[in-house]
């Protein structure tokens, strides 16, 4: 009774803060300088690792490019350095702790400390659970969500002493609202929201408000992972316009990045909608791609 009786007097301040938002919408927000900053992109080999690589180096910043597929790393840092930045790339296999911590010591002593950190790696499986095997279970928490973990340990020591910096989690909508037949991947990208709004708090309690955080949560991108998606949501996005909303969500200092913006009110809806209602919306959104169903194979 106590804590309703203390939210009621606290109506008036809600006020206040709604209309701050309103206003806030109007006013363009002032975006920061990260000239110098050294960037660390895990996943920068392809998709929307590269092109936030490339967008970084138009911000003249020092790149650390981590990636397992030494190929694509190599072509991402050409570019970079076509661009006028500094690219150190690094082999890093995101799925190994050891090989993460042994690679954030050669970033440190070879580059310097990293004060920018994406976490973009992934994987993702489309599959029912039955046609998911273990090994890709594991492999998906590993890339998605431990190794944010790994990484942030490794770097995050120097930004608390500095109290500066930014960590970002490249997440999804799928971390937000549950889709059939990517069981293993919803689950660790809501393990990766997760991670960031605890990481955010934890910051905000041991009084390092100088180091941000920020959230990326796009729908369907065009980046050949996940074959014929489609949705009435919109249609497939391109990485150049996902990462031209992480660059001004990081410059701005954005918690959470919905991508297309109409994302953030279905996630709401999603939390106070009556169930029949959200079962109905959802075959209206119709989300549909390619996926292996392991259980209609063994039904035959």
């Amino acid at each position: 009774m106590q804590f309703f009786l203390a939210s009621f007097l606290l109506l008036p301040f809600l006020l206040v803060c709604i209309v701050e938002s309103l206003l806030k919408l109007f006013i363009p927000k002032k975006r920061k300088s990260v000239t110098g900053e050294i960037v660390l992109i895990t996943g920068a080999g392809h998709g929307i690792g590269r092109q936030t690589a490339y967008e970084f180096a138009k911000l003249k910043c020092k790149l650390v490019l981590w990636d397992i597929n030494k190929h694509g790393l190599e072509e991402t840092a050409t570019e970079c350095k076509r661009l006028g930045a500094k690219a150190h790339t690094f082999v890093v296999d995101c799925s190994n702790r050891e090989d993460i911590y042994s690679s954030a010591k050669k970033v440190k002593a070879e580059v310097g400390d990293v004060s920018i950190l994406v976490n973009n790696a992934g994987v993702v499986y489309t599959s029912d659970l039955s046609a998911t095997q273990d090994p890709q279970i594991e492999k998906t928490f590993e890339v998605n969500v431990l190794a944010h973990f790994w990484t942030t340990k490794a770097f995050l020591p120097e930004m608390m002493k500095n109290n500066h910096g930014h960590i970002v989690t490249v997440a999804s909508a799928a971390g937000h609202i549950g889709v059939p037949f990517l069981l293993a991947y919803c689950s660790s990208k809501f393990a990766a929201v997760g991670f960031h709004k605890a990481l955010t708090e934890e910051l905000s309690a041991l009084e390092r408000t100088g180091i941000k955080t920020t959230c990326l949560c796009p729908n369907f991108i065009n980046t050949g992972f996940i074959k014929n998606p489609s949705t009435s949501l919109g249609p497939t996005l391109e990485p150049e316009e996902v990462v031209n909303k992480l660059i001004d969500g990081i410059l701005t200092e954005q918690k959470m990045i919905f991508v297309p913006s109409s994302l953030n009110f279905l996630s709401l809806m999603e939390k106070v909608l009556p169930e029949r209602f959200k079962a109905i919306l959802k075959r209206k959104i119709d989300i549909r791609f390619d996926a292996v169903i392991g259980y209609k194979m063994k039904g035959k």
